[in-house]
Formats: structure tokens, sequence, C-alpha cells
């Protein structure tokens, strides 16, 4: 499946990969951020997301992670999280890095981009948003429930910038001990972040295609989402 606004970008490992960008409306130059996909694919919900932020006056990049085993344009139902395990399991940070660094280099040769560039990412991607933080100069990183996070706490003193995290108090796929390591390790090296644990939210609490999504949480993140990225990419 193919959708509109994409662009082929080639990572320094010389794979090509299929990304969605969107862009504001109004004059720029705009801020960027990298978007970070779940293990389903840059779907609609993915896509969304993008062009609300490009409504909020960012340009934005939606690179597929998927794409060393998978075609281009890999949509897979939320109900279907077995068909995301093949591809889920085999990433590696490494492959990831070059993604995310072909993405940031894709903004790099745009005139219309500032050089203030920041990332997001949810589930899967919330983790991949932490070590976009580490691999590139980032001057903001936001995670929505990055599961495997606390893989990457070990390398917390690499970070560029601060970093926003969202978690869901009721989330049974990531338990509190992982959050607990991956503050513990920032503090550890004195880097700033923002941890937020909603307490009446599951895992997915953001994505209204899910059953665990939660209308007034997703609000409440949003809104100190888009506050944080003003104040650090702006």
């Amino acid at each position: 499946m193919s959708y509109p606004n994409a662009v082929t970008l080639t990572a320094p490992d010389t794979t090509q990969l299929n990304a969605y960008t969107a862009f504001p409306t109004t004059a720029g130059p705009h801020p960027g951020i990298i978007l970070l996909q779940e293990a389903f694919g840059v779907n609609g919900h993915i896509r969304s997301v993008a062009d609300r932020l490009a409504q909020a006056g960012y340009v934005v990049i939606a690179p597929e992670l998927f794409h060393r085993t998978a075609a281009p344009g890999l949509e897979i139902p939320y109900s279907d999280f077995a068909s995301a395990l093949p591809h889920y399991q085999v990433i590696t940070p490494e492959g990831l890095a070059a993604d995310v660094q072909a993405s940031y280099d894709w903004f790099r040769a745009q005139d219309n981009v500032t050089e203030k560039i920041g990332s997001i990412g949810f589930c899967l991607g919330g983790r991949v948003s932490f070590l976009a933080n580490m691999v590139v100069p980032l001057a903001a990183g936001v995670s929505y429930y990055g599961g495997g996070t606390h893989h990457l706490a070990s390398r917390a003193s690499e970070l560029h910038a601060p970093h926003l995290f969202f978690w869901g108090g009721q989330d049974k796929h990531i338990p509190k001990e992982q959050i607990d390591t991956v503050t513990a390790a920032l503090d550890a090296t004195g880097k700033p972040y923002i941890n937020t644990v909603i307490s009446y939210a599951d895992h997915g609490f953001h994505c209204d295609e899910r059953p665990s999504y939660h209308a007034a949480a997703a609000q409440e993140a949003w809104a100190l989402t888009l506050a944080f990225f003003q104040d650090k990419l702006r």
C-alpha cells in the first residue's frame, strides 16, 4: 500500500526506505519533527498524527522502520500483532539509528526547515524516539509508552536534548520497574527530562483506533506535547 507525500530515503547502511511527510500551510521556515511509528507501520493513525503536527507548524517525516523485512507501505491491523512480530523481532538499534539519521539528513537538505529538530514516537516508536535523541543532535524528544526503552537506559549519557515521557498507569506491558530504570539512569547522568504517568491510562491510550484509547488522557498528553515542542523548538 502506498500513500501520498511519500519520499524515499537512503540510510547510512545503504538501504532505502519510504517515509511519509507533512508540511505546514503557513510560510516558513519551520522546525522539523521525526515521527516514529508503532509496531503496525506508518498507518493511517501515524499519518494523522503527522498531519496534526504539520497543522501546528512543524515539518514532519515518518520513516518506515520495518523496511529491511517488509514491502513499502506495510500496514498491520491493530488486532494482528502476530503479523508484526517477524519484523519487530529483527530490528536492531543500529538499523533504527540509520533510519533516524536518514530522516535527520532529509531535514538538513530542506530549505524550509530550521536547525531545530525534535522527535516523537509511540509504542515501538517511543523507544526509537529515545534512541533518536542519542544518535542525532535533537532539540527535544518525546516518547509515548515506549516498550523496551529500559534496554537503552545504559546509554542515557548520550542524550542530546530534554526528553518528555508518557506512560499509562494501567499499562501491563511496561511495568513500573522498567520506567524506574529509565529515570534512574537519567538522574545518574543529570540529563533533563519530564516523566508523566497518567494513572488511568493504558498502553496505546493516544491512538483512537485501539481499544485502549482514552480520549481525556490523549488530549491531556497532546497538550503537554505541543507545549513542550513550542518551548524547545521555537
